[in-house]
């Protein structure tokens, strides 16, 4: 009676148990400092980057304030170049690690769901390298500032981003 009372209890304690708890993120982020252009070396699959199959890089440009024009390509299986210019906005509150992203057409802007996040959740070396990712560890990237990053670093991103809850044992790398 008393091990299955145990067991009882530690089922419902491990119900309670928080999965996803909330994901640290880079504090005090100048978007002024973080624009420009960042390459791919590591990714989590996901369906919007499927026929991508190399030279991945994403451009952003500081527009008013807080508002950044995205600029993301990559190179296909056939050599050609796959383009998506979408936009980039702060989620809310006072954190400027915590943006949402859309590439659907502006008029459809204030439709929630064609926003998508993305969180910083750790620079390094003054803005040469960045984890972002997603609060429900979704989608997951390690960007650099050269296409050719160095593997140490981006090893460490990836591990950081394990700590933080994230299955890093599909990833994606470019290197």
């Amino acid at each position: 009676m008393k091990k299955s009372a145990s067991v009882l209890l530690v089922m419902l304690l491990a119900g309670c148990a928080q999965p996803n708890p909330d994901l640290v993120v880079q504090k005090d982020v100048d978007l002024s400092k973080y624009a420009g252009t960042w390459y791919e070396q590591a990714r989590l699959p996901n369906r919007f980057q499927s026929k991508c199959a190399g030279d991945v890089q994403a451009d952003y440009v500081l527009q008013s304030g807080s508002v950044l024009q995205v600029t993301n390509q990559c190179r296909l299986q056939d050599g050609s170049v796959e383009v998506a210019i979408g936009e980039g906005r702060l989620a809310g509150g006072d954190s400027t690690s915590k943006l949402e992203v859309r590439f659907a057409p502006s008029w459809l802007s204030w439709l929630p769901m064609v926003w998508g996040d993305y969180w910083i959740i750790q620079l390094q070396d003054d803005y040469q390298y960045s984890l972002v990712g997603t609060p429900n560890r979704e989608y997951l990237w390690v960007l650099s500032r050269d296409k050719e990053g160095d593997k140490a670093k981006v090893q460490a991103l990836l591990e950081f981003a394990e700590e933080q809850g994230f299955d890093t044992s599909n990833v994606v790398t470019a290197l």
